[in-house]
């Protein structure tokens, strides 16, 4: 009994001491942490480019390498008939494992979108490794050039491009597009996806030739991509189409606002908009839905140009900052009447009043949608209306 015993502790006692199961070393794996999403040469194929990070290199926090002597970055292409194919493909030209675990971002080019996602969809939310909270964005400009641009902050795009999703909620002028709320717009019935704009603009300026300015390519995260029929996109938002969707899709809490000073062109007052609420109550009347918005919010105003006190313009102030604010959710509004896709999500609002019309409305919902009623009203206050200009102080 003794015996069998000291072999059963034995036995335990290597199991406790075996190495970790499944580990993987650092210097086996190809760390993505971008990956862009093309047209292939091919009819049907897609161009996949992935951006993997030299840990040697990328250790720098100054914008530089600085453990090792090449870039922090090393970017590869690499074609299939799917995008799985692709990554296999990758395979014939890098001695590493690709490993998606820390990936930020999925650049996907206009072209591919607009032929439609639903494969990029369904093999990134069935991939194991890869994170829900992966960043997705379309770019007018080529993917592999837009995760192998180098900011003058971060060593590596990815990261870069992450932290600018991360702050774009402060400006609200691109949607925090994700893969988690990708698929929850693409299994909706009737919401459609709408996923940020990602652009490369020449704004930066080389510290070796200041007087060239705008010699650098930088990554600008702006606008917004609009799709129908669950997975094909269909068009563009402007900056202002954009920020007025962001009332409805985020719940933008502050914001800000340029108005002009009343009686003046020139002249401008900055407002920060604080404590925003919209709220949507839909109707039903004559087999015909409507949608009245209302919008509450105050204003502190942080930087005032204007000749006269803003006690003495707060009214004109108001208005014009009341108009801007209707005309912001106007514009969006009207665009997605225009693109017969309700990225508003005024389907859910409608559905959760309506449930037993949405189940007669809801097959055609985003026609039905594009006739729609709507109704905007907004209701903006200045709160600080105590500075005035130098030449009032002085009497």
């Amino acid at each position: 009994m003794k015996r069998w015993l000291c072999l059963f502790m034995t036995f335990l006692l290597l199991l406790l001491t075996t190495s970790c199961y499944g580990l993987r070393q650092i210097n086996e794996l190809a760390i993505v942490t971008a990956v862009g999403l093309d047209v292939g040469k091919t009819p049907g194929s897609v161009k996949l480019s992935v951006q993997i990070i030299r840990p040697a290199d990328a250790r720098g926090q100054t914008g530089a390498p600085a453990g090792g002597t090449g870039q922090p970055i090393y970017s590869i292409s690499a074609e299939g008939d799917s995008i799985f194919d692709a990554i296999r493909n990758l395979g014939h030209f890098t001695s590493r494992r690709v490993y998606w675990a820390h990936n930020f971002l999925i650049v996907m080019h206009e072209s591919y979108a607009r032929r439609g996602i639903a494969d990029m969809i369904d093999f990134f939310t069935r991939n194991h490794e890869l994170r829900m909270n992966t960043w997705v964005a379309v770019s007018p400009d080529p993917p592999d050039e837009v995760i192998s641009t180098i900011t003058g902050l971060e060593v590596v795009p990815g990261q870069a491009v992450d932290r600018l999703f991360r702050n774009i909620q402060i400006v609200g002028i691109a949607p925090a597009s994700d893969m988690r709320s990708l698929e929850e717009a693409y299994l909706s019935r009737s919401v459609e996806p709408v996923l940020a704009k990602v652009q490369l603009v020449k704004r930066g300026i080389s510290n070796k030739k200041p007087e060239e300015h705008g010699s650098i390519k930088q990554v600008e995260l702006a606008g917004a991509a609009v799709f129908y029929d669950d997975d094909k996109m269909i068009g563009w938002l402007s900056t202002i189409e954009t920020k007025g969707t962001m009332y409805f899709l985020q719940k933008q809490k502050s914001g800000i606002e340029v108005v002009a000073c009343p009686g003046s062109k020139d002249q401008r007052v900055t407002l920060e908009l604080k404590d925003i609420r919209l709220k949507v109550t839909p109707s039903y009347a004559n087999q015909t839905p409507r949608f009245d918005i209302r919008m509450i919010t105050h204003a502190d105003v942080v930087e005032n140009n204007c000749e006269a006190s803003m006690r003495d313009i707060r009214e004109a102030t108001e208005r014009t900052l009341r108009d801007k604010l209707t005309s912001d959710i106007e514009q969006a509004v009207a665009k997605a009447k225009q693109y017969h896709s309700d990225f508003l999500k005024l389907s859910d609002v409608f559905r959760n009043k309506f449930p037993m019309e949405w189940q007669t409305l809801g097959t055609d919902w985003n026609d039905i949608f594009a006739k729609a009623e709507t109704s905007i009203e907004v209701e903006a206050t200045i709160k600080s209306t105590v500075l005035k200009t130098a030449k009032q102080e002085v009497k």
